[in-house]
């Protein structure tokens, strides 16, 4: 278990070895490798496409005729999560996930990943083995191999970097430009339930801090609080609409909140929109949580983030065939460039629809 330290309020695992790193620098990379080495023992390779995996120079990767998909997603500590809330296991099921959610948003499968950490000598042996234990989980529940990385000493804070690697059949891949005026836009799952797990964490790390005494009040509050450390990647929509011979005319994933995404895909598709407030899907778990913060759960859900649920634009000819999918909400359609892009709200009035996004370097 994972406890936090009041003199650093920093994570820490007890009766730990703290990883030294030497100065010398071939022998760094000599400690480096035999660290990675160690770390990854326990993978197992789920892919026929992965000829070779650690050990070598390099992975050797043979998709026998699909195209290549390949993303690369960074996580900084004290930018993109906080390790007085974020337990190292989810940490690298998250960094992994974030990673897979974009391959899935290309209509692509993932088959591996490399992954790469800084670490400074406060983490230790067993901190590392929790944080790539989190990455087995999610490697192992995607069918996804992880073929190679690195670990190296860092100065400030813990930094991730993940790549994946995915496969699509030739030009079965779904780009954000390709929405047609007329498409109806929809949603996976439900949406701004992240942002208000990271309030409520945020809200308690301050009490923390004021009273170190003082334990985190979370009773009925699992959905939000999962949302946010173990998000899930759509895996199960891109099949669902496989099933349904259902071909995205345009889709990405929603790490961003939904008003930057749907500005994304009108912008790049030369495209208006009109979105409806009352389809936005929204927990009711969500909408409570909103009101204890007296906070509008719709506005949570357009410029929150963190959902990692897909937006996907359609043909209206596909519509009878989703209608009884749960998990598939339409919200809006596109429209001409020349119309914009609007919110029509509960009550009947027309907005512009603007994005407070994620900006990584403020």
């Amino acid at each position: 278990m994972q406890r936090i330290s009041k003199e650093s309020n920093c994570l820490k695992c007890p009766e730990a070895t703290p990883i030294k790193v030497p100065m010398t620098p071939d022998k760094s990379v000599i400690q480096s490798n035999l660290i990675f080495v160690c770390l990854t023992k326990n993978f197992e390779i789920q892919n026929a496409s992965t000829v070779l995996s650690i050990g070598d120079d390099a992975a050797v990767i043979d998709h026998f005729g699909k195209q290549t998909v390949i993303t690369t997603d960074m996580l900084l500590e004290g930018v993109h999560f906080d390790l007085m809330y974020t337990p190292l296991k989810h940490l690298g099921y998250k960094a992994v996930v974030v990673n897979l959610s974009d391959i899935y948003a290309m209509n692509a499968t993932p088959t591996q990943i490399t992954i790469g950490i800084g670490f400074s000598n406060r983490f230790s042996v067993e901190a590392l083995e929790e944080f790539y234990l989190g990455v087995q989980i999610a490697c192992e529940k995607y069918g996804v191999d992880l073929v190679g990385g690195d670990t190296c000493s860092s100065q400030k804070g813990l930094v991730i970097s993940v790549t994946a690697i995915g496969e699509v059949a030739p030009d079965k891949f779904i780009k954000r430009s390709t929405a047609e005026s007329g498409d109806l836009i929809c949603v996976s799952g439900d949406l701004g339930a992240a942002f208000l797990g990271l309030t409520l964490m945020e809200r308690e790390k301050k009490i923390f801090l004021e009273n170190p005494q003082v334990q985190p009040n979370l009773e009925n509050e699992d959905y939000i609080v999962g949302r946010l450390l173990k998000p899930d990647a759509r895996k199960d929509i891109i099949e669902l609409l496989e099933q349904m011979d259902v071909k995205p005319t345009a889709m990405m994933d929603i790490s961003d909140g939904l008003s930057s995404e749907v500005l994304h895909i009108c912008k790049q598709s030369q495209l208006g929109c009109r979105i409806y407030e009352d389809k936005i899907p929204l927990h009711e778990a969500t909408k409570a949580a909103a009101f204890k913060f007296g906070l509008d759960a719709t506005v949570c859900a357009l410029n929150g983030g963190e959902d990692y649920e897909l937006i996907f634009t359609m043909k209206q000819a596909d519509y009878d065939k989703i209608t009884l999918q749960e998990e598939i909400s339409v919200i809006g359609y596109m429209c001409d460039q020349e119309e914009g892009t609007k919110l029509i709200t509960k009550g009947g009035s027309t907005h512009n629809i603007t994005a407070q996004g994620w900006n990584a370097f403020s």
